[in-house]
């Protein structure tokens, strides 16, 4: 697959994202797995990881100002 920034390759990585699920709450997702761009950095989530992403933000605690959840599968 390629990068729809700079067209290059992209590759799988396991990294830790940071997500803003409200005005005052941040949340982590540790072991997330990516696609990230070798050249440029700019990284992409295919859809089941994606729908998984959206599943876990929105069981998170809003209230809570910073909240860290290990991603499974």
């Amino acid at each position: 697959m390629k990068c729809s920034v700079c067209g290059s390759k992209l590759s799988p990585l396991i990294t830790d994202l940071p997500f803003k699920v409200s005005e005052t709450s941040i949340v982590i997702l540790k072991g997330l797995p990516v696609l990230q761009c070798d050249n440029c950095q700019e990284y992409l989530l295919d859809n089941l990881v994606m729908n998984r992403v959206d599943e876990i933000l929105q069981r998170a605690d809003a209230a809570a100002e910073l909240e860290i959840i290990r991603y499974a599968a």
